[in-house]
């Protein structure tokens, strides 16, 4: 059949008829966006000559498309025709050229190709003003550069998961996740649009889907279908079982819009461009979601690799950079569908998955800084997050998945929170070390006993010593039994019992075993073994704090000759040794011996150690203890407040030992009368103590103690006990 003669007419002579818009719908719920939508009103105010171009780019599932169909579809914008174009690729523009050249001449339909078509479109659009044409999803800009090469006199929208510049002049506009407020409202709305319901866990629900749009109406629509399960159910049911939530669509629904279809789009376009960023991808979903930092990602064997794949991810909005933190951030569910197996999905094989939490674990092990050394300590609360993330991901996912890597960096991440006197996660983490590691390795394991002796040690340092003891003799024991009773590392062990019967009191058992351990590692290990010096000098420790110092001290006076004869003056272990020699003479009340040996081990630790060391303020606090104890406050006094002043500056202000300084300063000046300063000090330090060390620990008691007594007007309680190491 012959066209009619009108089909024929150039596309400049066209005028667009009425009812031709093909606008996308937007949600039926939908919420917040007011900033968005400004900036929108705002980027595509004017005629359009020429051409104006804002682009919406963000994470898939973000709401990209919604919010570009909302706009055009409410907003005063005065734009016809509207057009929308599914320009995910050349073909996928090609036919939405094509489709608005049929609707505008429906004849031409018949009679050409769709590239011919698309060509008329294309001239149309170049030919005409006062049109609005959204270009929706583009995953690679030379798709639409034709486009918007020909097409410069109206409003152009692009919606993208690129973060990437799209024209000279054009308007980017970064869209972010809903507010939590936003986001309760939308879930909620979905859940009750059918009538009342238990709307229980919905703020919980909302958090755990990352206020993501598409996550909370794929919950909604599936909460709004199975009237019988509520948020905190379906929270539970993300938690047990995150496969089939991710990939599952509610009836009624589209099933390609689930939150692990879309992103599998995604990654399979990232994995065109770069495999090693959808490796990344999966490597990074084992670390907490917010402020990785960068030396986590990076392979320093292949550098550039690792910083190509990063961008890539970045890109695609995979990936948030802050460089202000040198760091970045992924939403939380792009880390839980990654790390999510899927052995349909190419990008989600369990093998993948495996390794990528193994690479995660070696590359934080790697990380982990120094645990006594001051400086390193914002770089382990830098790293405590993900700690914990990669240990709960691992219990998540099975127990019997954990490896003696992670093992490890729970073991030490436990020594560094028991350092800092957080006792409650730092026995978390030594205990699943402890077991985990057993279960690995073997409950004999040099290694896992280690790791049991790390647990008991926190227990006593914790002051929990019905739960120290028992672990300590059970692992001595094991000791024994494996290695013998005269191989170093059960003296070690003999050692450290003898030591918590020492702080629990017990000298009666102490004393007897650390004379044993003394006795056997002078014939085993020789009379000038370093292990020797200590458990000699531990043995004196304990004989003073059982009172007995008329053995002590000259235990003492020897270990020290023998230590500065072996190891030096200056050697650390000689620093301590000669510190708590010092505090031996001034428990005996020989105040003259004790202060100048004070005074000339901090000069010589302030220069050897230096100033901000912990061993030197540990000594310092000591000195001042001591000038306190001869009635000298006006020399212990402003060491006291020095010393409180370095430790909140270098320990910070939760740390033991600055709770420490705090209650030791306010007794200071509660012997001198001070009161109204004191008081407020002790109610400050018992606060904190009860909450950073507990209730019933022994130093909480102390201040407890000594709060009591200030408010009565009272001197003479006991002070903060000094803090020694018993085992350098």
């Amino acid at each position: 059949m012959q066209p009619p003669a009108e089909a024929f007419r150039p596309p400049v002579e066209v005028e667009a008829p009425p009812g031709i818009d093909n606008l996308e719908a937007w949600p039926g719920w939908f919420v917040g966006r007011e900033a968005e939508l400004a900036w929108l009103d705002a980027a595509l105010a004017g005629d359009g000559v020429p051409v104006v171009v804002a682009a919406v780019h963000g994470l898939g599932g973000v709401g990209k498309s919604s919010l570009a169909a909302y706009w055009a579809g409410t907003r005063d914008h005065g734009c016809a025709p509207m057009v929308w174009i599914h320009a995910d690729s050349k073909q996928g523009v090609q036919r939405g050229l094509a489709g608005l050249a049929a609707r505008l001449q429906p004849a031409l339909a018949e009679v050409l190709a769709v590239q011919d078509l698309a060509e008329q479109g294309l001239q149309w659009l170049a030919t005409h003003t006062g049109w609005l044409l959204i270009l929706d999803n583009v995953e690679d800009p030379a798709d639409i550069a034709p486009v918007l090469a020909r097409a410069r006199t109206g409003k152009v929208l692009i919606t993208g998961r690129l973060s990437v510049p799209w024209q000279a002049g054009a308007v980017i506009i970064s869209l972010d996740v809903l507010a939590a407020d936003e986001a309760q409202r939308l879930l909620t709305g979905l859940i009750t649009a059918g009538g009342a319901r238990d709307l229980d866990g919905v703020a919980e629900l909302c958090e755990a889907l990352g206020y993501l749009p598409l996550a909370v109406e794929q919950a909604g629509a599936y909460l709004a279908h199975q009237r019988f399960t509520t948020p905190r159910a379906y929270l539970r049911l993300l938690t047990d079982q995150p496969g089939p939530i991710f990939d599952r669509a509610a009836a009624g629904t589209d099933p390609q819009r689930t939150i692990a279809r879309v992103w599998r789009v995604t990654l399979d376009r990232i994995a065109e461009l770069g495999p090693a960023a959808v490796e990344l991808l999966r490597t990074l979903a084992w670390y907490a979601p917010d402020n990785i930092p960068l030396t986590l990602c990076r392979d320093p064997a292949d550098q550039i690799t690792v910083d190509a794949a990063l961008g890539v991810l970045a890109a695609y909005n995979m990936i948030t950079p802050d460089p202000g933190s040198a760091g970045l951030s992924i939403h939380r569910l792009v880390q839980a569908v990654a790390r999510t197996p899927d052995a349909a999905d190419p990008h989600r094989d369990p093998e993948a998955i495996q390794q990528a939490r193994d690479r995660a674990a070696a590359t934080l092990h790697a990380s982990l800084p120094d645990v006594q050394n001051p400086a390193t300590w914002p770089n382990w609360r830098t790293l405590l997050p993900h700690i914990d993330a990669l240990a709960g991901y691992t219990i998540t996912s099975g127990s019997e998945s954990t490896t003696a890597t992670i093992a490890t960096i729970r073991n030490n991440t436990g020594m560094f929170l028991n350092g800092q006197g957080l006792y409650v996660s730092a026995l978390d983490h030594l205990h699943h070390a402890r077991t985990d590691l057993g279960r690995v390795l073997g409950d004999e394991h040099p290694k896992t006993l280690g790791f049991r002796n790390n647990l008991a040690s926190a227990y006593q340092s914790a002051g929990r010593f019905a739960e120290a003891i028992p672990l300590f003799e059970r692992n001595l024991s094991d000791r024994e039994r494996i290695l013998g009773d005269e191989h170093p590392d059960t003296l070690i062990f003999r050692n450290n019992l003898a030591n918590a019967y020492q702080s629990a009191g017990r000298f009666a058992e102490a004393i007897p075993l650390y004379e044993r351990t003394i006795t056997t590692a002078e014939r085993i290990l020789g009379d000038e073994h370093p292990d020797t010096l200590i458990f000699r000098h531990n043995l004196a420790h304990a004989y003073r704090s059982a009172g007995r110092f008329a053995e002590a001290i000259p235990l003492y006076e020897r270990t020290i000759t023998d230590t500065e004869r072996i190891l030096g003056d200056e050697h650390p272990d000689t620093l301590i040794f000669r510190h708590n020699l010092a505090h031996a003479y001034q428990s005996a009340g020989r105040f003259a011996e004790a202060i100048p040996l004070y005074e000339r081990t901090i000069t010589d630790t302030e220069r050897i150690l230096g100033n901000e060391h912990p061993d030197t303020l540990i000594f310092r606090n000591n000195l001042a203890n001591a000038y306190r104890s001869a009635g000298r406050f006006a020399e212990a006094i402003p060491l006291y407040e020095r010393n409180l002043s370095d430790r909140e500056r270098i320990l910070g202000d939760e740390h033991p030992d600055t709770l420490g300084s705090r209650n030791n300063l306010a007794s200071a000046y509660r012997s001198v009368g001070r009161t109204a300063e004191a008081i407020p000090l002790l109610q400050r330090t018992l606060t904190d103590s009860e909450r950073i060390l507990g209730f019933d620990h022994p130093s909480t008691g102390v201040v407890r103690g000594n709060l009591a007594a200030a408010r009565k007007q009272q001197s003479g309680p006991p002070g903060w006990p000094s803090t020694e190491s018993s085992h350098p």
